[in-house]
């Protein structure tokens, strides 16, 4: 089914990313017809994770000060522990969240990936779940955190881990089909 064809959606991404957190909504969004680029901190290559130790690397599109928002119908950001946190504690990639979510373009992060939403100052007063260790982080955050596969708020979607992929991967495929999210607040 070819549901999004002609869309294009930019993968967020640094090293340490949770290996299926990629890979699994990248070829649904490719399966569904859309243009998948990974965007990075830096050029070349980024290192998955898998099992406790080092993935496969992937191949780096485009790097952050290369990308407008205006390119793309979607954002999303794989978990692991590692990526994430590369990205919260990088400005280009927190404002690129910050810009992208007031863009009202789906923005999509599973597992910890929610600490970039947190520090792009996204989670306050939105419904949102993680994964689990990461519940209290969301809720002093200002965020209400659901014990859920995938939860959407206005355009937000969040996921807790690789077990919920390919709901997260669906909701993704859905809201990026329905476009921009004109009643979204920004924060």
């Amino acid at each position: 089914m070819r549901d999004i064809e002609g869309k294009r959606i930019a993968i967020l991404a640094a090293d340490g990313f949770e290996q299926s957190e990629l890979m699994v909504p990248k070829q649904r969004f490719e399966e569904a017809g859309a243009k998948v680029d990974i965007i990075s901190l830096k050029t070349g290559e980024i290192w998955g994770w898998k099992d406790g130790d080092w993935g496969d690397p992937i191949n780096v599109d485009r790097t952050i000060d290369a990308v407008s928002i205006n390119e793309y119908d979607a954002l999303v950001i794989p978990g692991g522990q590692i990526n994430p946190d590369l990205l919260r504690a990088d400005a280009d990639a927190v404002a690129l969240v910050k810009d992208f979510y007031a863009s009202k373009k789906p923005v999509a992060a599973v597992c910890h990936a929610p600490w970039v939403l947190i520090e792009a100052g996204i989670a306050k007063g939105r419904k949102m779940t993680s994964y689990h260790s990461m519940a209290t982080d969301v809720k002093n955050a200002g965020a209400t955190w659901v014990d859920k596969d995938v939860v959407v708020d206005r355009g937000l979607i969040t996921s807790r881990n690789p077990g919920d992929l390919e709901a997260f991967s669906a909701k993704i495929i859905e809201e990026v089909r329905e476009g921009r999210h004109e009643r979204r607040a920004v924060a």
